[in-house]
């Protein structure tokens, strides 16, 4: 089902013409609509005086927004004003930084649904997951609340009368998040929160194809800073393209850098950043699988694997882009996966019904066509989906038919299976014993999720124990995608290693000091060692 579009224009005040749509998503955000340049710096000020960047909306092609990102002097400056952010933060008692976060968490509830709405026409994804992406951020930092009265060290029995030793954390410094276009609210927040409650400064380098939402997000977060006398380079902004990343990167003042994005540049930052000791969370490329059962519950199976292979276009890290089923299911299943595929509403993402929207860029739309493109030549069977979508209402869009293949080999060592193309492409291996299916999920580079389908006990126990699943995701009758935030998100091998958003993730975000004190009257040494003359 094609869903239609309607676009307006209005001659705003300003240099551009703008959708009324898009107007007044950004007008309900303080944002000026159609203004013709934005700044796109903030360490406590608003500035940016260096290249711009086009914010575009993938659904219509339209210049939503031309922004000034950063040059190196305001790179530096900006820098320096985080740095000394921190030096006061780190003073705040932890609870009072809960108080804050707490406060942060209201603003941004407040506007939720426009701040959705704002990811959905700046990246693309349907209205509701828009809204959900704001959601994730409301509740890290209600989790962040909490947690800023639980950071809890440690205190370890000494071997030595009259000692004690704590164990003691304390703030890590400035935090470096560079996050990348599928989710530009709710990767910043993961860190954001965390960070805060942990008690250090964060210097924020988005997507330069989604300044729009960062510049929506921090306008909120200053506005909360501002009203409890708190620098407003605790959440400084620095948009820009490689050059400012690179900096961020080989900055000595940023002993934590989180970086999202491919595996490629991961593998860059990763180097870069522990060559001058830093420490460094890599969330990298997940190329994800589902296996179904013969046992599996068709109902819920089915819809998870639709949602998951489709949802967001393909392009979220967690999304299914290998699918393992039982030979003796498979016909039945695909045949019901492929109904669904045939009632997907596509369109407008902000339109109520929308189920799948625009591909986040045009060169997307190469890399989807490639990738089909390779698979046809190795006679893999398309059974639905393989090209653009050729509706006249769809044609200023990057809108792609989600696909299905059956490719000819299983090999986890073929470059279909083994590499994550970032779009809605399907491909599907029959196996015969979970084994099997087990050895395909584990032997490609990455390890981000992965689903297990079935009702039988001995099963889930294999697949989550040591011979099972080599994901930092392993679900079990629910899907690879759409993670909740309580418990700690990330991945293993090629995806990159540290954790974000809940569980134990705090821990990275703080400096740890083991502290022995002597309160005796005497000063013997460890292990019984005599140095006495």
């Amino acid at each position: 089902m094609i869903l239609l579009r309607h676009t307006v224009c209005s001659t705003l005040p300003g240099a551009r013409s703008l959708s009324t749509r898009a107007s007044a998503i950004l007008s309900s955000l303080d944002i000026p609509a159609g203004a013709a340049e934005l700044p796109g710096v903030y360490d406590g000020e608003w500035s940016g005086s260096g290249d711009v960047l086009e914010s575009v909306c993938p659904t219509t092609g339209e210049v939503l927004a031309r922004v000034r990102s950063a040059t190196p002097h305001e790179l530096h400056k900006a820098l320096g004003k985080s740095k000394e952010a921190y030096l006061h933060l780190r003073t705040v008692p932890a609870p009072k930084r809960g108080e804050l976060l707490r406060q942060i968490r209201e603003a941004l509830s407040a506007k939720r649904d426009v701040l959705g709405a704002l990811v959905s026409l700046e990246m693309g994804k349907i209205k509701t997951e828009g809204i959900g992406e704001v959601q994730e951020f409301v509740d890290i930092c209600d989790y962040a609340v909490g947690l800023s009265r639980m950071m809890n060290g440690r205190v370890v029995a000494s071997e030595r009368p009259g000692h004690t030793i704590l164990e003691v954390p304390n703030p890590i410094g400035v935090v470096g998040v560079l996050t990348a276009f599928n989710f530009p609210v709710a990767v910043y927040g993961w860190n954001f929160s965390l960070s805060v409650a942990a008690g250090n400064a964060n210097v924020w380098k988005p997507s330069p194809s989604t300044p729009l939402c960062s510049i929506a997000i921090t306008k909120i977060i200053a506005r909360v800073l501002e009203k409890n006398g708190l620098p407003g380079a605790v959440s400084t902004l620095i948009t820009g393209g490689k050059d400012v990343g690179e900096a961020i990167v080989a900055s000595q003042d940023i002993p934590l850098v989180s970086f999202t994005g491919s595996e490629a540049v991961g593998r860059v930052v990763g180097k870069a950043v522990q060559s001058r000791f830093g420490q460094s969370i890599l969330e990298l490329g997940g190329n994800n699988a589902s296996i179904i059962m013969p046992d599996a519950d068709m109902q819920l199976a089915v819809p998870a694997v639709f949602f998951g292979a489709i949802g967001t276009a393909g392009q979220r890290c967690t999304s299914t882009r290998r699918l393992y089923l039982h030979r003796a299911i498979a016909p039945k299943f695909l045949d019901a996966l492929q109904k669904l595929y045939a009632t997907i509403s596509v369109g407008d993402p902000l339109v109520d019904g929308t189920l799948l929207g625009p591909l986040h860029t045009r060169a997307a739309i190469g890399i989807y066509s490639e990738a089909v493109e390779r698979l046809r030549q190795s006679g893999a069977e398309i059974l639905t989906g393989g090209r653009k979508y050729d509706h006249a209402s769809l044609s200023q869009g990057n809108f792609v038919q989600p696909t299905i293949s059956v490719p000819k080999t299983t090999n986890p060592a073929d470059k279909m299976w083994s590499t994550e193309t970032f779009a809605p492409i399907l491909n599907v291996g029959l196996f015969d014993e979970l084994e099997q299916a087990i050895e395909w999920n584990n032997a490609v580079p990455q390890g981000l999720s992965s689903s297990l389908w079935t009702r039988d006990i001995r099963n889930v126990g294999r697949w989550i124990g040591p011979e099972g699943s080599d994901a930092g995701i392993v679900n079990v009758n629910v899907g690879t995608s759409g993670a909740e935030i309580g418990a700690a998100f990330g991945g293993n091998k090629s995806t990159g290693w540290g954790r974000e958003s809940g569980g134990d993730a705090w821990k990275q975000y703080v400096r740890w000091s083991a502290c022995t004190i002597n309160f005796s009257d005497a000063a013997p040494l460890a292990q019984g060692v005599d140095f006495s003359t």
